[in-house]
């Protein structure tokens, strides 16, 4: 045990500086390395999410088509037995009501999906933290 002191008292300041100097440079592959391996992370789950989104949406799609059709049909039936519109008349009435309905809808679904994705928050936070952590180190070798 003494022995290493005796050592570590002997190194010249030069030698000192030169192992923080490769100690430092090591600390900072190994930040990068941390915030890509985080960055790729959070880009991985926001990737995965905006792909659910557009399969979910393009299925939906086409259901809400297929429904919005049968709406459309059974809207207008009722429209000409209620007012006696001729059936041409009745059908566009009936559309154009489904098709405002159905704009508001999308409106509100695409307003709360934005607002979700634009909460997501893509700081790296931990190699943040750990940078902060590595000037303290720094710091403390050097005084």
């Amino acid at each position: 045990m003494e022995q290493i002191q005796k050592a570590k008292e002997e190194r010249s300041l030069g030698d000192l500086f030169s192992e923080l100097s490769k100690e430092t440079s090591t600390l900072m592959r190994q930040e990068v390395t941390l915030a890509q391996v985080e960055l790729t992370q959070k880009a991985t789950i926001v990737g995965k999410q905006v792909g659910s989104l557009v399969v979910g949406g393009a299925v939906g799609y086409a259901a809400v088509l297929i429904l919005l059709v049968a709406l459309v049909i059974a809207f207008t039936q009722l429209i000409s037995s209620i007012f006696g519109w001729t059936t041409m008349t009745s059908a566009w009435v009936a559309a154009a009501i489904i098709g405002l309905v159905v704009g508001g809808v999308a409106f509100s679904l695409i307003t709360s999906a934005l607002a979700t994705l634009k909460k997501t928050d893509l700081t790296p936070q931990q190699t943040i933290e750990s940078l902060k952590e590595d000037a303290q180190w720094i710091k403390n070798q050097v005084s």
